[in-house]
């Protein structure tokens, strides 16, 4: 399968091609295995017709964009199997969901779905292999949170494991097979710490729905999560604690190279109410801008990111795409910042 062109304009409106862009994005319409709300897929394309409203000048790090941001192409032939295998996975959830057994042509169909993610993932995979060089940045649009898995498995080989991974979401994504859909998008990050170069540390903010076996095998690998969960910290916040000082004491726990993983419903949902499986509570939008600048200021290296789960659902609302958008700005800017594609001095 190849990225065709097929964007009218490219991302915030930029006149950037991708031989001389630092900072390439793989839109992944993807979310065969979505358990609740359905349109992430559709997330590339909202984000990219939202983000021609973005002012390119950012009152933090300035001009950056003219270190060029380049989103390729979408893969219309992968969101065509999308909808395809999703309409699948509709039905074998909606069965589980009943508690009746899967009959034995939905058994196959849940091999066939696993097949199907699994090559997802090496397209993503060699996509990311394809477009990566010397001074390059890799980020993802999803999607569902299964769509990232090929960028942070090219990345942990890229780095031997030498990094670590800012998980920014309302759930653990810890579970095992979710639904038995081996990459589902509640699987994400227990996959991720299977990789032979697993990363080092992951801390998570925004974290307020999971299950107990979730807990439990975070509680196992303690050395490898710390894990921000969101009610303790609004707990914190209201006895008086910083912000800054919770930011900065997780912050720390990662290595100088830093993978940003960011679901948007670890927002505040009034910031992302279509999203696929959204949450009371959440992270404010300045909170989460935050996360980005601190790690700037902390001297960490953002070495690769992916946005997902931003979507419309059923809707024209076009609120989410917009800051989707916006998310997606900074994230590229304080890649560009990190890397030394953009200088700018710390206020």
């Amino acid at each position: 399968m190849s990225w065709n062109q097929n964007w009218d304009y490219q991302i915030f409106g930029l006149e950037t091609q991708k031989e001389t862009s630092h900072i390439t994005l793989i839109p992944v319409p993807w979310e065969v295995t979505a358990s609740y709300g359905s349109g992430t897929s559709n997330g590339p394309e909202l984000i990219h017709n939202a983000s021609i409203q973005v002012d390119l000048y950012d009152i933090e790090f300035g001009n950056a964009y003219k270190s060029g941001y380049y989103l390729l192409p979408q893969n219309e032939e992968l969101k065509k199997k999308n909808s395809y295998y999703r309409t699948l996975a509709t039905q074998i959830n909606e069965t589980l969901h009943t508690l009746q057994p899967l009959s034995k042509t939905q058994e196959l169909q849940v091999s066939e779905i696993n097949r199907a993610c699994e090559e997802m993932n090496q397209q993503v995979y060699q996509a990311a292999k394809d477009n990566d060089g010397p001074q390059k940045i890799l980020g993802v649009i999803g999607g569902d949170h299964s769509s990232p898995y090929g960028l942070i498995q090219y990345l942990s080989e890229k780095y031997k494991g030498n990094f670590g991974i800012l998980h920014v979401d309302a759930h653990l994504d810890l579970r095992e097979a979710f639904f038995g859909f081996t990459h589902s998008h509640a699987s994400i990050m227990n996959n991720v710490m299977k990789l032979p170069f697993a990363p080092k540390k992951i801390v998570q903010f925004g974290i307020r729905d999971f299950c107990e076996d979730e807990v439990e095998l975070m509680k196992s690998q303690e050395v490898r999560f710390a894990t921000n969960y969101d009610l303790l910290t609004k707990k914190a916040l209201l006895r008086g604690e910083k912000w800054s000082d919770i930011v900065q004491q997780a912050l720390s726990q990662l290595p100088e190279n830093v993978y940003i993983s960011f679901d948007i419903d670890g927002m505040d949902p009034t910031l992302c109410p279509q999203t696929g499986t959204p949450v009371p509570g959440g992270l404010s939008f300045e909170q989460t801008l935050s996360l980005f600048s601190t790690l700037h200021e902390m001297k960490k290296k953002i070495i690769g990111f992916d946005l997902v789960e931003v979507s419309n659902g059923a809707t024209d609302n076009e609120w989410n795409g917009n800051v989707g958008a916006r998310i997606l700005f900074k994230l590229c800017g304080w890649a560009a910042v990190t890397n030394g594609f953009h200088n700018i001095s710390v206020g």
